[in-house]
């Protein structure tokens, strides 16, 4: 079989030195196994998502040595395998109208005996009548999936087994937006992609995922997820700690080799003065000695 992974950022903004990390990462495992590396733009929202954003991404990700197989997917041009994906689930009895607003999700969240990680399933159970006199008051309705509450179980090749209950996710905006979830699911599907090395921010909604490509009858893909990059203040690495885009590294005298280079050393693969390429961080990559523990960036400390 062959190995196909994926880098999918959102269109948005430049790439931060951990997004840059991650896609790294997830390069190196597709490429170490001979597989096939692609880039999809998570572009779904139109608001924020840019056309340019994507340019300077993509020039990035050259910039530090990342190369990639086909075209360049972008979800915004997919709307028509995520209906698909919408109508088999709806046939099947799978989902169901959900008007509640996002105050009353977090007030019955925060219940006593409430469930900050699930919806409550409100309304599961409205008639059409009730239904019919919502949307009449002005709200319009996303799309949930009608779960059974199965247990999903997922075996992370970094984190070890993640499980959870498959819960009632939105399929679908009240907006009429495919949601993330639905989405990255139909497209991994579509694309063959069968290894996501994405950050482990994102483990909490795997075995979700892997849930709905069950449902939509996708195999699902493996997951490793890796360590975030963490700013001086501990927390998520941020456009506010400074100079954390290929662009302020470039402005401080700082090129994409160097950059390249402190990326490999956070990994272990080299030092921060190498003068490495993706090449070589390739012939040194071996998943199972990569480091578990997050990495922080400061300005006053190369490593």
């Amino acid at each position: 079989m062959v190995v196909t992974g994926r880098f999918a950022p959102s269109p948005t903004g430049a790439l931060h030195l951990g997004n840059l990390r991650t896609a790294l990462l997830a390069w190196l495992f597709a490429r170490s196994e001979r597989g096939r590396f692609l880039v999809r733009m998570e572009d779904l929202d139109a608001v924020v998502s840019r056309r340019e954003f994507e340019e300077w991404q993509l020039s990035d990700l050259l910039a530090i040595g990342l190369d990639w197989d086909g075209a360049v997917v972008r979800q915004s041009e997919r709307r028509g395998l995520y209906e698909d994906a919408l109508t088999t689930l709806i046939d099947a009895g799978l989902t169901y109208p959900c008007y509640c607003t996002r105050k009353e999700i977090l007030a019955a969240a925060s219940a006593p005996h409430g469930d900050v990680a699930a919806y409550p399933g409100t309304c599961r159970s409205l008639s059409t009548i009730q239904q019919r006199r919502l949307e009449q008051g002005g709200r319009r309705p996303a799309l949930r999936l009608r779960s059974d509450g199965s247990v999903i179980t997922v075996e992370d090749l970094r984190c070890g087994p993640v499980v959870a209950v498959l819960d009632d996710v939105v399929l679908r905006r009240n907006d009429g937006v495919p949601s993330y979830n639905l989405a990255v699911v139909v497209d991994d599907g579509a694309q063959g992609v069968n290894q996501v090395v994405r950050g482990d921010d994102l483990l909490s909604s795997t075995p979700r995922q892997v849930g709905l490509a069950r449902l939509l009858g996708i195999a699902p893909p493996r997951y490793a997820h890796v360590p975030l990059v963490l700013g001086p203040s501990g927390q998520r690495l941020a456009k506010r700690d400074g100079a954390v885009t290929l662009a302020d590294q470039l402005a401080g005298g700082v090129g994409p080799e160097r950059v390249l280079a402190r990326l490999g050393a956070s990994i272990g693969l080299c030092t921060i003065d190498e003068a490495v390429s993706g090449e070589v961080l390739l012939e040194r990559f071996r998943p199972e000695s990569l480091p578990l523990a997050p990495w922080t960036w400061s300005a006053r400390d190369d490593g």
